[in-house]
């Protein structure tokens, strides 16, 4: 029993060891593992987890580097400092396989609180590598030999300096931006046409219709310069007067000022060029369908599309510069001189336009400048000013190749347009007080030529309101404008005023078929009247004995045949042009119809020509013709003067809206008269009583007008679309 109690005592004894040293051990174990997660989280505070958020920002010509630490542990690294090391990419690589000229570049160790660094002077349109490491406070200097905690990298690019590939960017930025506007202008054109034509068709001697007209015009077509050039070659071809065109010119320039509120509301508001696909999306099925003005209305859409997109390109193009630099110090240190300064920038602004050739364009530029602060506010102002004088070198160009008419009627536009600025030269500092006033109010606030949001909509509204003021000003003075206009663009005679073979060459710019056959209307129409005119002059050969008189006569005709012979050309060369672009079946009508009209009044021209050399060849010969000969062909001019009549009156009547039963009429008569005149020449010839050589110049003359009468009967039928 004994033995028993001594063995289990000894066991218990075992046991209760045991159980203290497992005890003991599993506090060490718990130590031991309190110990070494310590460790490890003292590690995981020095390795690169200890950056996060590690991004780089591109900047021009250089990188900006942000970032953030773990806020638990800034006590524990309180004495340590940051720096950055950077490489380009291409460097980075070559370091690695140990290549001379590449190694990375460190920065100077800064404070270990910043949280962003910026690196400058580095190449423009580079791609870099970056870390941002922790070292010693002590560090003065890091090298690659330094003890440095580095973050993971990260990539960036930088942005190209400002030069000429940035200056190219700029310029084909711009270069979007109008080719954009231009195709929304065409299509809007092509799309409106028939609504054009009929809204300059109802325009009357009221001044005051013909501003709404330009408005609605300008409004349409989204560019002033259509307008003043559609303008200058209607007034060319004689649709519109002077005083009309003033009035048309006056409602462009409100209407333009439209562009300026899209541009500010849409480009600068909204940020339009991100719905620019969408848009484009919507256009490009319109390409494909077959209604007819599909096409004219997808090119509107996307190139509202591709205008946007331009301006977002020129907004992100357009450099950001401080206040210190020196451009914007340019425009501050001058804006303030009396009077100078403001006409310093009326020219750079008119500069401008006339350099780019759109005042929409230079508009968006002026906007995009005050919007990043470059050009002040007061600066910007001036040089919408002098786009308003820029924007009148269009139409300028337009009238040099026109009429007298066409140059006179530009040349009040720009009389318009430098009157308006003079006088607001002189009063803009109270006009701009005004300005300012309206946008405070319109934000409640004081308005402030700092802040660019203010500032672009001051301009947009200035724009506005001075060219409104301007129309309201000078609308009084259109009779003056007119005759001033007369008086600085001289006459150089009937023929400028009267009739300008080679003006359509003026309204190439126009775009617009159905204004374009207006014109060629127009053309035609004058080129009766001339074909008109050699008629009389043959009637003075036939009756007119003065050999002064008659040698004018032989002239005159040659000088009539050669014009209509170089009027056919060029009508049908410019109806080719005409041809070439979008037109509707009506138009293409027309065009088969001008065509035919044209060749047939050259014809007329020939045949009268050809009646002139018989008749010089008549006098050389001693050739006289007897009274009854000369009272029948007298009588065969009198039926053809009818005709010319009829036809003079069809071509001035609506293309295929008219009743040719009087040209048949007259067409009837002339043969009836040509079958009894060749009657009565051969019965008189078989009797003997006319000579040979005076009987046959005699039977060509009258069988030559009765052929100028069928050229007349089919100048009619191709006016109603008989061909």
């Amino acid at each position: 029993m004994k033995n028993i109690l001594f063995f289990f005592s000894i066991l218990m004894s075992f046991t209760i060891s045991r159980a203290q040293d497992s005890t003991n051990v599993l506090v060490n174990d718990t130590l031991t593992e309190e110990l070494l997660a310590s460790s490890d989280s003292t590690m995981m505070e020095l390795n690169e987890d200890v950056f996060q958020n590690v991004k780089a920002h591109s900047k021009e010509e250089g990188l900006k580097l942000t970032w953030s630490i773990k806020y638990d542990i800034l006590d524990e690294i309180a004495d340590k400092k940051l720096v950055i090391k950077y490489n380009t990419k291409i460097g980075a690589k070559r370091n690695k396989k140990g290549y001379e000229g590449s190694e990375w570049k460190y920065t100077k160790p800064f404070d270990i609180i910043e949280t962003s660094f910026e690196i400058k002077d580095l190449d423009g349109a580079e791609k870099y590598v970056l870390h941002i490491g922790m070292v010693d406070q002590s560090v003065k200097t890091v090298n690659k030999d330094t003890e440095v905690v580095w973050s993971s990298k990260v990539k960036a690019k930088t942005e190209r300096g400002w030069g000429v590939m940035k200056f190219l960017i700029l310029i084909g930025s711009l270069g979007l931006f109008i080719f954009g506007m231009k195709v929304m202008s065409d299509g809007m054109q092509r799309t409106a046409g028939e609504r054009l034509r009929k809204m300059l068709g109802s325009i009357t001697s009221n001044r005051f219709k013909g501003v709404l007209t330009g408005f609605s015009s300008t409004a349409i077509v989204q560019s002033s310069s259509v307008t003043t050039v559609m303008t200058v070659s209607l007034v060319n071809a004689g649709l519109l007067n002077l005083r009309q065109s003033a009035g048309v010119m006056m409602g462009a320039n409100i209407g333009t000022t439209i562009t300026a509120w899209l541009v500010l509301l849409l480009g600068f508001k909204v940020s339009i060029s991100s719905y620019a696909l969408v848009l484009i999306a919507v256009g490009a099925p319109l390409l494909f369908m077959s209604f007819r003005k599909s096409k004219d209305l997808a090119n509107a859409i996307i190139g509202f599309a591709i205008l946007f997109i331009g301006l977002q390109f020129l907004k992100d193009s357009v450099p950001d510069l401080d206040k210190d630099s020196a451009l914007v110090q340019f425009f501050v240190n001058y804006k303030d001189i009396p009077f100078f300064s403001n006409l310093m920038f009326v020219m750079l602004g008119a500069l401008v336009t006339v350099v780019i050739q759109s005042s929409s364009a230079a508009m968006a530029l002026t906007l995009t400048m005050v919007s990043k602060g470059i050009i002040p506010f007061e600066v910007a102002c001036a040089m919408v000013l002098g786009e308003n004088i820029g924007t009148t070198i269009t139409a300028e160009l337009a009238s040099l190749i026109g009429n007298v008419h066409a140059k006179r009627s530009a040349r009040i536009h720009s009389l318009f347009n430098i009157v308006g600025v003079t006088w607001m030269l002189i009063v803009i500092p109270f006009f701009l007080e005004g300005i300012g006033w309206i946008v405070g109010q319109s934000h409640g606030a004081a308005f402030d030529p700092l802040n660019t949001g203010m500032s672009t909509e001051g301009i947009a509204l200035f724009h506005t309101l001075f060219n409104a003021a301007n129309v309201l000003i000078l609308i009084g003075f259109v009779p003056n404008l007119v005759r001033f206009a007369e008086k600085s663009v001289k006459s150089k005679g009937e023929t400028d005023e009267e009739f300008k073979l080679d003006y359509i060459a003026g309204a190439g710019g126009i775009g617009i078929p159905e204004v374009a056959i207006l014109e060629v209307k127009k053309e035609v129409a004058k080129f009766g009247e001339v074909t008109t005119r050699m008629n009389s002059f043959i009637r003075t050969l036939i009756n007119d004995q003065d050999k002064k008189t008659r040698n004018k006569m032989f002239n005159k005709i040659q000088k009539y045949e050669e014009i209509t012979d170089r009027v056919e050309v060029e009508v049908a060369n410019y109806l080719d042009q005409v041809s070439t672009q979008e037109i509707t079946p009506e138009v293409s009508i027309q065009i088969r119809s001008m065509l035919s009209i044209t060749n047939d009044l050259e014809r007329i021209g020939d045949i009268y020509y050809q009646i002139s050399k018989n008749i010089e060849r008549k006098d050389d010969q001693k050739i006289y013709f007897l009274p009854e000969q000369r009272d029948n062909l007298n009588m065969m001019l009198d039926c053809l003067e009818k005709a010319f009549e009829v036809m003079n009156n069809n071509l001035n009547s609506e293309f295929g809206h008219i009743n040719i039963d009087h040209a048949v009429k007259a067409e009837r008569e002339i043969n009836q008269l040509r079958n009894q005149l060749k009657r009565s020449y051969l019965e008189n010839a078989e009797k003997g009583e006319y000579k040979f050589q005076s009987g046959i110049l005699y039977n060509d003359i009258f069988s030559s007008c009765e052929k100028v009468g069928d050229h007349i009967i089919n100048v009619s039928e191709a006016v109603a679309g008989e061909l």
